[in-house]
């Protein structure tokens, strides 16, 4: 087939669809589901201890297009340098109760699963995009995490409740990120809201104390790159890159922080809850390696302080590479996974991030472990029996991480798909590339030039991850995502 006579768009919605299927996740609703959907009525919230926190200055920072938004965020200054900030966390579970056929749909994916060309809602867009969603100038009732800071990002006070809410800005990280970090004005959206512009700064100021905190414990800081397929006209156009900025960080911290608060009060009332857990990683041998390559001595045990001091000098050493070298240090450190824990037991903590608390909260229009945790902490707050056993959980951690990982395949999946769309013409060229992985199921490596990544195919002896070798494309397929390369100076294969 001549790709380039059908619309790129189609062709990646087709494979999206066929690979779903083909990994054994749901790409559609079944009709139980949808007639389910038509019979939902909006929840009554009368409950007494709803406090109505309409009028604060709640706002929303996403992705560009994002509809389907899980948090809202607020600070408030207080004496000696202190900050109050409240996060609100769409109440999900109202509308997607358990055992119902929306609960078996998510509870079978797991995950909303965002491919390059269309969206798999893990519940379906009326929920996630308009009634469980912290829309624009809605009221919608919420689950508040507040936490009360140091000056210095410390940890004073925090508490849970249930709280009636309302987003008065619907705002883009790349809108307000330049005007964070100094290098833009006030978008319109923000400047427009009397009062919000200084709120928004002191969230600033309140999660940079969080993020530096974290960093003397020894969170990685670590930055990939993630590209994802502009399209002109159904077309693609080029592969943009997303980078880090002030706005995700933000985000970022404020959920790392409150998910801490979350596994922490459940364990406090004596329930379980399902951890993020990242464990010491198992070829830190590689990564001290890797280090002595850029004349930096790690020590033989793992130790996340000291791999953050190293990735520090390193981003200080080479800028433009250091994306490169956390790829290969975060390939090493390996995956997360989800756990079951009891409350009087202890899991593993997040390697990556220096937190020893850590479960998933803020997002349950979009993962089913944060639904799953919204469920226990309302049970808390109102008073009733913990909804799941512990073989339950466990259980549900198990799946959880299978299908998450499945899902994050199919993505990438249909990333390579479309990223084999770009190179169909470009078969024969050479490239600087960085090798990704290297095990029993092959060597893979990623272009330095353009954030594409594919098969070393030819020439894999004494290759291993970090390394940069030069490579010459050899073969794509796009409804298989292959991208073939081989070593240039190796021989080719008779």
């Amino acid at each position: 087939m001549d790709t380039n006579k059908k619309h790129h768009r189609a062709i990646l919605q087709s494979i999206a669809h066929r690979v779903m299927l083909e990994r054994g996740l749901l790409p559609d609703f079944s009709s139980e589901v949808l007639s389910e959907l038509k019979r939902l009525q909006s929840p009554i919230n009368d409950a007494p201890d709803v406090r109505d926190m309409h009028n604060l200055l709640w706002a929303s920072i996403d992705n560009d297009d994002s509809l389907d938004l899980d948090q809202l965020t607020v600070a408030q200054a207080m004496p000696d340098g202190k900050i109050k900030v409240m996060v609100a966390i769409a109440d999900v579970d109202s509308l997607v109760r358990k055992g119902t056929a929306l609960d078996k749909h998510a509870r079978h994916n797991t995950t909303s699963v965002y491919t390059a060309a269309r969206i798999f809602p893990m519940i379906p867009d009326l929920l996630s995009a308009d009634l469980t969603s912290l829309k624009l100038n809605e009221e919608r009732m919420a689950l508040v995490i507040e936490m009360e800071l140091g000056a210095d990002g410390s940890l004073l006070n925090s508490s849970i409740y249930r709280a009636r809410v309302c987003n008065h800005a619907k705002l883009a990280y790349n809108n307000i990120a330049p005007w964070l970090e100094g290098n833009g004005i006030v978008p319109e959206a923000v400047s427009s809201i009397p009062g919000l512009a200084d709120n928004l700064l002191l969230q600033d100021k309140a999660a940079q104390s969080l993020k530096k905190l974290r960093h003397v414990h020894g969170a990685l800081t670590l930055e990939t790159i993630e590209a994802k397929p502009i399209f002109d006209d159904d077309q693609i156009k080029t592969l943009e890159i997303e980078e880090k900025n002030r706005a995700k960080e933000l985000i970022e911290d404020f959920m790392i922080a409150a998910n801490g608060i979350t596994a922490r009060y459940l364990s406090e009332n004596g329930f379980p809850s399902i951890r993020r857990v990242v464990r010491a990683p198992k070829r830190w041998d590689r990564i001290v390696e890797i280090a002595e390559n850029h004349q930096y001595e790690l020590p033989y045990e793992p130790d996340s302080k000291a791999l953050e001091e190293f990735l520090i000098h390193a981003k200080a050493a080479d800028q433009m590479r250091f994306s490169d070298l956390s790829l290969a240090v975060i390939k090493l450190l390996g995956s997360g996974e989800y756990v079951a824990e009891s409350s009087n037991e202890t899991a593993p903590g997040h390697f990556g991030l220096a937190v020893k608390d850590y479960a998933h909260s803020t997002a349950p229009n979009r993962r089913y472990p944060d639904l799953l945790t919204q469920r226990l902490l309302k049970a808390v707050l109102e008073g009733k029996p913990i909804p799941y056993r512990k073989d339950e959980l466990d259980e549900l951690a198990a799946h959880c991480t299978e299908a998450e990982d499945i899902a994050t395949k199919v993505e990438r999946r249909v990333e390579k798909s479309a990223a084999a769309l770009m190179l169909e013409s470009r078969i024969g060229e050479t490239f600087d590339s960085i090798v990704t992985g290297a095990s029993e199921k092959g060597t893979w490596v990623r272009l330095l030039s353009i954030p594409v990544e594919g098969k070393l195919e030819e020439g894999l002896e004494g290759v291993d991850v970090g390394d940069q070798i030069r490579v010459q494309l050899i073969l794509v397929d796009v409804q298989q995502g292959f991208i073939d390369f081989r070593k240039i100076n190796s021989p080719r294969h008779k």
